[in-house]
């Protein structure tokens, strides 16, 4: 049986971390989804340093990246993954809080796949993110070599 692609999260905030695992939970996501705290522990796993030298190889399917983190931000992370040949073909959305024009902006001109807004409300989060895995699952087309089926 073929492995499926992991999904990286990067986001320091654990109730958002928990709500983002039980909202993928509950759309049957069958991906192993590894979570990072912070813009430094993301780049640390892409690139195999620290503790993470020993992690299973392969780049994940998505990151899902808040922009709003500590030590490294997640526009610094995104212009890394983007620049490097190994790591420019993830997927990337950003996840985050900001609805900074300047921060929607900058994301897209270092070719993020998406920009999505998380929604203050609780039902409105959950439903954004099954939506997100849904579409990133589902129905986007990645490319050769990558995982394309993540749902059970």
């Amino acid at each position: 049986m073929e492995k499926l692609a992991r999904i990286l999260l990067a986001e320091d905030s654990k109730n958002e971390i928990e709500l983002t695992l039980n909202a993928l939970e509950e759309i049957n996501l069958a991906n192993e989804v590894f979570v990072v705290h912070d813009g430094e522990e993301a780049l640390n796993y892409l690139y195999y340093r620290g503790e993470y030298a020993d992690r299973p190889n392969g780049n994940p399917a998505v990151i899902l990246l808040d922009l709003k983190m500590p030590k490294v931000d997640g526009l610094e992370v995104l212009r890394e993954i983007k620049q490097d040949e190994n790591l420019k073909t993830i997927t990337v959305v950003v996840l985050t809080s900001s609805r900074m024009e300047s921060d929607l902006m900058k994301s897209y001109e270092l070719d993020v796949n998406a920009y999505i807004v998380k929604p203050v409300n609780f039902q409105e989060f959950v439903k954004s993110v099954k939506e997100l895995g849904a579409f990133w699952a589902i129905l986007n087309e990645a490319p050769s070599g990558s995982v394309s089926k993540m749902i059970k």
